[in-house]
């Protein structure tokens, strides 16, 4: 489902946070990425999720090379993507209700009515009510505002789930609640998943294999 092959990436043309670093995610596969705190593999996943331009390297998703980053991405790659970051406040439009978070992608595709419905059943799943829909990222907690970003994430049934230290700011039981129900997701589409993370113990049970971000990047 992804292939990352021989990535160099940075910020500003200065040293490269991430050299020369190949990875793969079969399709259906749970692979974690362990690493510390400022290693870079933040900067891999975002890489990964389209979202930003590698200086060296490819990047292929379902086999095909990457036709862009960012907004140039062909729209059927940029959606088989779904992307959970690690600061649930920093990724969300602080103006948005939760109800309009979760529907945001569908708003660049022109498919906001007949999601509609996914966007309730998703808001349910992850364990939203109705009037947290109603409320703005300042009026919920953070775990409530991470399992909206988390709903936001599988609006569009993507193909390749990229967790980056998803669950670092929860506390155990709503970690486990969204393991949950990415693990169900995972069951019913056959979605593949890259989770980057520091928590080996975590990663082990969630993954099928955990891969170590390489030392200095």
């Amino acid at each position: 489902m992804l292939g990352l092959d021989g990535i160099t990436a940075g910020y500003e043309r200065r040293t490269p946070v991430v050299r020369d670093l190949s990875l793969t995610v079969a399709d259906g596969e749970a692979v974690g990425l362990l690493g510390s705190s400022g290693c870079g593999k933040s900067t891999l996943a975002r890489v990964a999720a389209l979202l930003h331009r590698p200086w060296a390297g490819t990047v292929t998703l379902a086999g095909r090379p990457a036709g862009g980053y960012r907004f140039r991405a062909p729209r059927a790659q940029r959606t088989s993507v779904g992307v959970v970051f690690q600061q649930p406040r920093m990724a969300a439009d602080p103006h948005l209700t939760l109800r309009q978070l979760i529907a945001e992608p569908a708003a660049a595709t022109g498919r906001g009515a007949e999601l509609a419905e996914r966007v309730a059943a998703l808001a349910s799943t992850v364990g939203l009510t109705p009037e947290l829909l109603a409320r703005r990222p300042h009026q919920v907690s953070d775990g409530q505002l991470q399992r909206a970003c988390l709903a936001r994430a599988l609006l569009l049934t993507p193909k390749l789930l990229i967790c980056d230290e998803m669950t670092a700011m929860l506390d155990a039981s709503t970690t486990a609640a969204l393991v949950a129900v990415v693990e169900e997701y995972r069951a019913e589409h056959g979605a593949a998943l890259l989770a980057v993370g520091h928590d080996r113990v975590l990663l082990r049970r969630w993954c099928d294999r955990v891969v170590d971000f390489p030392t200095g990047g």
